[in-house]
C-alpha cells in the first residue's frame, strides 16, 4: 500500500511539473509567433516602401531628365545616376524572409498543436494511472 502511495505522489508531481514545462513552452510559442508575425509586417513595409521607390516612373524624375545640367558639365569618366538594376535582387530577398517567416509561424503552430495535444493524452493517461492505483489501495485495505 505504502508503495502504491509513493507511486500516487510521484505521478502528482509529474503531472505538476508537466503542466509547468507546458506553460513554459506555451509561452515560448507565443513569443516566437509574435515575433514572426511582426516581423512579416515589418518586412511587408519596407518591400512596399522599395517597391514604391523602384516601381514608380514620377513626372518630376522625367521633368528633371530633360532639364539642361546646372552649372560646368560633369568631368570625364562620370556616369549619369540611374536607380540600381540590382534592386530586384534586394526585394526578391525581403519576399522570400517574409516567406520564411510565414512559414516559421506554420511551423511552429504545428508544433505547438503536437504538443498540446502530447501534453493532455499523458495527463489523461496518468490520470486513469492515479485512479487505478487508488483503486488498488482500497482494494488492498479491503482485503487486510
Amino acid at each position: 500500500i505504502e508503495g502504491l502511495k509513493s507511486e500516487i505522489a510521484e505521478m502528482q508531481v509529474q503531472l505538476k511539473r508537466a503542466g509547468e514545462d507546458r506553460e513554459k513552452e506555451n509561452k515560448e510559442f507565443q513569443m516566437t509567433v509574435a515575433d514572426q508575425r511582426e516581423t512579416q509586417k515589418l518586412l511587408a513595409a519596407a518591400l512596399q516602401v522599395l517597391s514604391e521607390f523602384y516601381g514608380k516612373k514620377s513626372a518630376a524624375a522625367l521633368a528633371q531628365q530633360r532639364q539642361d545640367p546646372a552649372g560646368p558639365p560633369p568631368p570625364p569618366g562620370f556616369e549619369s545616376y540611374k536607380k540600381n538594376a540590382a534592386s530586384g535582387g534586394v526585394m526578391s530577398l525581403l519576399q522570400q524572409i517574409i516567406s520564411d517567416a510565414k512559414a516559421m509561424e506554420t511551423e511552429t503552430i504545428r508544433s505547438e498543436e503536437d504538443a498540446q495535444k502530447a501534453y493532455e493524452d499523458f495527463v489523461k493517461e496518468t490520470n486513469a494511472s492515479i485512479e487505478a492505483k487508488s483503486k488498488e489501495i482500497v482494494n488492498k485495505s479491503e482485503l487486510k
